[in-house]
This record gives structure tokens, C-alpha cells and sequence, in this order.
């Protein structure tokens, strides 16, 4: 056992705590408390931070962040699950890097380790709320109004910690992190299609409303010219052309996703039992995705934080250049412009040069954390081969061999991680420049979730007509 997590362990017996279900609980069950979870969860989403007032912004500077933490700015959800998040990458890496060695197989090291990152997940609640609070990012507050804020907001980030680990105690299906995300993309994505509030063009937020708002004059101004507003619209508003875009990202993703290359292997303890091992298209899924979206999402916010501080300084232009239109800062030069994804056609062909060199900026980051996070996750050919042979498999027509297997891996793993990748950074970006709803992150995201969704209502529902199969299947949860 890792001695960091030997150290931590009499400060986890303190750790506030959500109790395993001491029976096999229902389908039934299972789906009426996920359903409460999600419920407290948007209901939170919605309730303003004392003495804040909630805002309905489109698209804010931090919105790529708050997709992937699930948050939404200035209510109860303002910190999402951004300290889970953070703190199960940062473990993910020092166990996959060897620097905190864990037997993950065995309970009680795995027991220790999930209750560390439940620790560390309480000490970034604490540390976001105070950043959140006492640094300006609401303005100029008294101190009593940021010490109420500090308060709600580490309130809320305990609730937040504690309705996810509810969900994965067996209470409920999957994970509150993954159903948190799954909700706020499909909040977002009704909420750009049906939105009535009317904006600067004259057109309600909604594809669909600004479509049979354009409609209806076309067809009493015998103008059929004004339909054009409806599938073209500045300033990043949502469009016909985003709603196209979205439903062809979704059909692409959904087509890769089903792509894979099965090897071959059989079981000796079961007499030679043959099976095949997936290896997905996307082997990566979307965590380059996350990874360079969250990359980008802090250089912005400390972008913002230098230029509140030092607004004359003349090397905070290489980084970000900002300019005030229609009451607004508007990022409009430096690195982080090239950086941030130009939304929609107009966007694209006021400035292609952008658009250019932010598709291949992102493309070769996601192929970076893709190559980054298959070493230090134990998704590489070694690790890969070590499992198989743990687990008692081999590929046929080779010896049951750890450097075999993984010669035999690195034929298709360092490819597929490159090639995937890439992949997913070109369908996000290309998503998001065209104005896709959602942003191409954010169906990614939505995708694979409600995928992983899929196999878990199977596999719940299979246990419950066969339940002997719980001795051999157990619980999964994602």
C-alpha cells in the first residue's frame, strides 16, 4: 500500500459519508433515486448565490470549463463537479505514473484510495469556493456578502461530492459526474433550440423559435430573403446551420463509436474458451477533448484575472488582446484568440485565418494528452498485457507472455491513440465552427455518456430477471 495513503488514512474515518446499501437494491429503486439526484442537482442549477442575481448569458468566457464541470455561473452549481473532476485526474496520473502505488484489486488499498480522492475532492471545494468568492470574480463585494458566498458555495460542493458518491454507493445508476454532464448538455442544447427570450437581432434565442419567427414574416411579407437570418445569426447566437451541425456531429460519433478492431483470445482455465477483446476506433474516447478544453478554459480565466490587474502591461497582449463592444470585453488578439474556437460560419469567414490555426492548434494538443493520458492511465500495451495475463487470457498462437501480448498490442494501441486523438479533435472543433449546439465538446461528452447509460440499464435489468448472475457480473458503475 501506497505510505502517502497509509498517512491520510485517519483523516478519511472523519470524512462525511454516504452508507452502502445493505440489500440488492431495484431497478425501480435505482432509477427513482438517480431521478432525485438529478432533480436536487437542476433545481440547484437554478438557484441563485445570495446576494447575486442569476444571469442568462449565451456563451460566457468560461464556458467550455463549466461544460465539462457541469456548473453554472453565479448559482449553487458554480463549482460543479470541478473539484471531483480535478482531483480523480490528479490521482489518476500519480497512480498511472507509479508515483502512488496501489494494488486497485485488492478492497481495502482500493477503499483507501477512493477515500483519498474524496479528501483531496473536499479540499478543492474549499479552495475554489475562496477563489470564487474573495477574488473578484463577482466584482467588488463587501465581506460579508463573499463570506455568505464562501459559505454556499463549499455547502453546495458537499452536497454536490456527496449526491455523486450516493449514485455510485449502488443507490443509483452510473455516477452523478457523469450524470451531471449528461444533464447540463442536454439543458444546454434544449435550451438554444426552444429558448423564447428575444436577443439583439430581433429573434428569440432558440433555433426553433428564431426558424418560425423568420417563417411567419416570410410568409406575410412575401420576403422569403428574411429566412436567412434563421440559419444565419451573429455573434455566435444559435442557428439552423448549429442545429444541422449537431445532428450530423451526433451521427458521426455514433458511427465511430461502433467502429473497432476485435483480436482474438481464449481462456486456458475454461479449456481453451475463445473470445475477442475490442479495441475501439476511438480508443481515447473524449479525454483529449476534456483535457485541452480544460487546458484552454484556465489559461483564459488567468487571462482575465492578469488583465484586471494589470491592464496597461504590454506583455499581457502575446497572451490575450481584449476590446470593449456593446458594453462587453470581447477577446480580439494574442494567443488565447487563436486559442478559442470561432462560433459559426460568420465567425469563420470574418477571420479564416483563425479558423485555420485553431483547428490545427487544437488537433496536435488532443493528440498530445491522447498519447499522455494512454502512458500514465494504464491504457498502453504493457499495462494492457500485464491485465490480460492476470486475468488468465491469451492470444492464440502465442505463448502466454507478458512482452508478447504487448508486442502484439503495440501494432494497434500507439496507433489508434494518435489516430483517435485526432479524431476527436477535429470533429470538436469543426462542431464548434459551425456553430453546432451544444458545442462539439459538449455531444462528445453527451454521446458517450448516454452510450455508457445504455450497457448499464442492460446489464441492471439483466441482474434482476437472472440475479445469479450478481455473483458472477457484481456491480459496475461508470
Amino acid at each position: 500500500m501506497s505510505k502517502f495513503l497509509g498517512k491520510l488514512e485517519p483523516f478519511m474515518r472523519v470524512l462525511p459519508e454516504v452508507p452502502r446499501p445493505r440489500r440488492p437494491v431495484t431497478f425501480r429503486e435505482k432509477v427513482f433515486w438517480t431521478g432525485v439526484v438529478l432533480t436536487i442537482y437542476l433545481v440547484m442549477c437554478e438557484v441563485p448565490l445570495f446576494p447575486l442575481s442569476l444571469s442568462r448569458d449565451v456563451y460566457e468566457p468560461f464556458f467550455f470549463l463549466r461544460m465539462i464541470f457541469a456548473s453554472k455561473r453565479g448559482t449553487l452549481a458554480e463549482l460543479g463537479i470541478g473539484p471531483i473532476v480535478t482531483a480523480g485526474l490528479i490521482f489518476q496520473l500519480l497512480v498511472g505514473s507509479k508515483i502512488i502505488d496501489v494494488d486497485l484489486t485488492d478492497p481495502k488499498e482500493r477503499a483507501r484510495f477512493t477515500g483519498g480522492q474524496k479528501m483531496f475532492s473536499l479540499i478543492f471545494v474549499f479552495l475554489e469556493s475562496g477563489i470564487y468568492a474573495f477574488s473578484g470574480v463577482y466584482g467588488n463585494l463587501p465581506f460579508w456578502a463573499s463570506t455568505a458566498i464562501f459559505l454556499q458555495l463549499t455547502v453546495a460542493g458537499i452536497a454536490i461530492l456527496l449526491l455523486d458518491e450516493l449514485v455510485q454507493k449502488g443507490w443509483g445508476l452510473g455516477s452523478g459526474v457523469s450524470l451531471f454532464i449528461a444533464a447540463g448538455v442536454a439543458q444546454q442544447i434544449f435550451w438554444l433550440c426552444f429558448s423564447p427570450f428575444t436577443m439583439d437581432d430581433g429573434l428569440p434565442l432558440g433555433a426553433f423559435n428564431a426558424l418560425i419567427v423568420t417563417l411567419s414574416s416570410a410568409i406575410t411579407n412575401s420576403d422569403w430573403g428574411a429566412l436567412s437570418k434563421a440559419f444565419s445569426r451573429p455573434h455566435g447566437l444559435p442557428d439552423i446551420v448549429g442545429l444541422i451541425a449537431m445532428i450530423c456531429t451526433f451521427l458521426v460519433i455514433m458511427y465511430l463509436e461502433g467502429v473497432r478492431i476485435e483480436l482474438p483470445v481464449i481462456h486456458a482455465r475454461y479449456g481453451g474458451l475463445r473470445a475477442k477483446i475490442p479495441l475501439k476506433f476511438l480508443y481515447v474516447s473524449n479525454v483529449p477533448v476534456i483535457l485541452a478544453a480544460a487546458l484552454m478554459a484556465n489559461l483564459y480565466m488567468m487571462a482575465n484575472l492578469l488583465s484586471s490587474r494589470f491592464k496597461d502591461a504590454w506583455w499581457l497582449n502575446y497572451l490575450a488582446q481584449y476590446k470593449l463592444e456593446d458594453g462587453r470585453s470581447v477577446l480580439v488578439g494574442g494567443l488565447l484568440y487563436y486559442m478559442s474556437p470561432p462560433r459559426g460560419l460568420m465567425e469563420v469567414a470574418r477571420d479564416p485565418m483563425r479558423a485555420l490555426i485553431y483547428t490545427v492548434l487544437f488537433a496536435i494538443i488532443c493528440v498530445f494528452f491522447a498519447i499522455a493520458w494512454v502512458e500514465t492511465s494504464g491504457m498502453d500495451p504493457r499495462s494492457q498485457a500485464e491485465q490480460l495475463v492476470q486475468a488468465g487470457l491469451q492470444i492464440p498462437g502465442f505463448r502466454k507472455s507478458t512482452k508478447i501480448i504487448a508486442s502484439v498490442l503495440k501494432r494497434y494501441i500507439p496507433v489508434l491513440s494518435v489516430i483517435s486523438g485526432l479524431v476527436v479533435g477535429l470533429i470538436a472543433a469543426l462542431a464548434d465552427m459551425f456553430g453546432a449546439l451544444g458545442s462539439g465538446m459538449g455531444i462528445l461528452l453527451l454521446i458517450d455518456i448516454l452510450l455508457q447509460y445504455q450497457g448499464i440499464i442492460v446489464q441492471e435489468r439483466a441482474l434482476e430477471v437472472y440475479p445469479a448472475l450478481r455473483r458472477l457480473v457484481g456491480s459496475r458503475r461508470i
